[in-house]
């Protein structure tokens, strides 16, 4: 399947009074699975339907494979959507939903019946074609959805949080399997989640979005791991954020924070910062010690909670500059000793605490509650 290039460029869309995307501009490869990433109301549903055509924008361009589409109906895009109800023909068995939109095409019988062969192929539902949709369970009607978008060879898939309705462990089964078909099939995914896991777990690249604007763009790798403001740090997995004064640059390449009455080292993100920041470090680098133990970037601190989750154990452990952390222990066999009012020492590694500028504070929403603006068809 060639094509699908898609480029947003300073796309505008209003209700109202209500801007709900803020002249964003995207550049979207070919192939790529793309997520765009946010809480409700935050304008990635109103982006992904104006690349559908189910909205037009209110300024700003739509190209696909560099030709504008903004004003093309949806119908004339070689674009597809798969939603999160999935909208299903109950009356239809599986093999007449998946052939549904070659109707509309000059396919031969013979020629839609192997399309349809190949699509349900594709998602591993070959022995299913006679089943109606009240026989399949839910993760099955999602790859009949799938299939039904795919028979028509679009350049770009849109989906709409079409996991969202699945139970937990169903939902993470599926999002490796969503990963796969993507990769094998080719084609441009642009998905839309409010839910990080499955953003991190399937994406080539992530656009988290705020109000309307981009935050960031990045792998997985880089949005966890560096991100770029503290709205990011903090909706994109768990974050200890807390406000401290920067001294700038130091001797050693990095920067000196001041928490409370205690010195640290920073050792990644705004490193030239001066005055009021926020500093940000991932539970899974703090680091429990003794006590007795002192040294570059500890803190003494006391675990205030225990809470065991499975794979990991969590501990809410308040430090001596008042900040309350949270801290993520791998449950590796081992008792590790940690209960509520043990006195310890929390090492916090260089490398893992981030400055952010103050400015960069997270910004909320901005009120829209997207899955109420009707689509325009």
């Amino acid at each position: 399947m060639a094509g699908g290039h898609v480029q947003l460029v300073d796309l505008v869309k209003r209700f109202g009074g209500i801007e709900a995307v803020r002249a964003i501009t995207l550049d979207i490869p070919a192939g790529e699975f793309f997520s765009l990433l946010g809480p409700s109301g935050c304008g990635k549903t109103t982006t992904l339907r104006m690349i559908g055509g189910f909205e037009r924008p209110t300024s700003g361009r739509i190209l696909l494979d560099e030709h504008d589409v903004g004003d093309v109906p949806p119908h004339k895009r070689n674009v597809n959507t798969v939603f999160q109800n999935y909208a299903l023909f109950p009356h239809l068995d599986v093999a007449q939903n998946v052939a549904f939109g070659l109707r509309f095409t000059k396919v031969s019988k013979e020629e839609t019946n192997k399309k349809v062969h190949d699509a349900l192929a594709l998602v591993r539902l070959s022995d299913f074609a006679e089943r109606r949709p009240h026989q399949l369970s839910g993760g099955q009607q999602q790859r009949v959805a799938l299939a039904r978008a795919l028979i028509l060879n679009p350049s770009v898939l849109l989906l709409d949080e079409p996991l969202g309705a699945l139970d937990a462990k169903l939902r993470k089964a599926l999002q490796i399997e969503l990963k796969a078909l993507q990769e094998q099939v080719g084609i441009t995914f642009i998905y839309v989640t409010h839910d990080q896991e499955e953003a991190l777990t399937m994406s080539d690249r992530i656009a988290v979005m705020s109000e309307g604007l981009i935050e960031q763009v990045g792998t997985p790798k880089q949005v966890y791991d560096e991100p770029s403001s503290a709205y990011v740090a903090d909706f994109l997995g768990v974050s200890n954020l807390m406000a401290a004064r920067a001294e700038g640059p130091d001797s050693a390449g990095g920067c000196r924070v001041h928490l409370g009455d205690f010195e640290l080292r920073a050792g990644c993100g705004h490193l030239d910062a001066q005055g009021d920041v926020m500093v940000v470090v991932r539970p899974e680098r703090v680091r429990l010690e003794a006590r007795e133990a002192t040294g570059e970037n500890h803190i003494p601190a006391m675990v205030e909670r225990v809470v065991y989750v499975g794979a990991v154990t969590q501990l809410i452990v308040r430090l001596a500059t008042g900040d309350s952390v949270q801290v993520m222990l791998a449950n590796q066999g081992a008792e590790r000793g940690f209960e509520s009012g043990t006195p310890v020492s929390v090492f916090v590694p260089p490398d893992a605490l981030r400055v952010l500028r103050a400015d960069s504070t997270p910004v909320g929403s901005s009120g829209i509650d997207e899955d109420t603006v009707p689509a325009t068809r």
